[in-house]
């Protein structure tokens, strides 16, 4: 479901609201992990001046959020976040696309995420979704992150 959405750029003023989705989304994950995840506890004002955010808006409510950050070689999307009223109807995969034309209109031919290897869901949707496993990454306090990376077609 994607009819009537818009996507707009984050600026500083949305710092609170893309917390307050982003802590609605990832709150079903705590009783998995034990803790808050990392996007969680983010400091959104800084980065919305480091990082490129899409902000999906259905009928004038933020339901989604895709954070992307440009590496040398890649787009690393670093936070995907759909409101709990919202998920199941399409708007994560609508971010991705809109990450993956973000990368390309930058000169990319890849890119990249990660996710808890906990959060087992994501995994099979990202790999519906074209992504691949590259490796994954032991965190001391994080647990495994696997890493999943995507090539574009020019």
């Amino acid at each position: 479901m994607t009819d009537g959405c818009a996507i707009r750029t984050a600026i500083n003023t949305d710092a609170p609201a893309i917390l307050a989705l982003t802590r609605a989304a990832y709150a079903k994950w705590v009783p998995l992990i034990g803790r808050e995840p990392k996007p969680m506890t983010a400091d959104y004002e800084a980065a919305i001046r480091d990082h490129r955010f899409g902000l999906l808006y259905l009928e004038g409510e933020l339901a989604a959020l895709v954070e992307m950050i440009p590496q040398t070689d890649h787009l690393l999307i670093e936070n995907v976040a759909v409101a709990p009223g919202h998920q199941g109807k399409g708007l994560g995969r609508t971010l991705l696309l809109h990450a993956e034309a973000v990368a390309k209109a930058g000169g990319y031919d890849e890119v990249r995420l990660y996710t808890n290897q906990r959060f087992e869901e994501n995994v099979r949707l990202y790999l519906r979704f074209g992504y691949e496993i590259f490796r994954e990454e032991q965190h001391p306090t994080r647990g495994v992150a696997v890493h999943m990376k995507k090539p574009l077609a020019r």
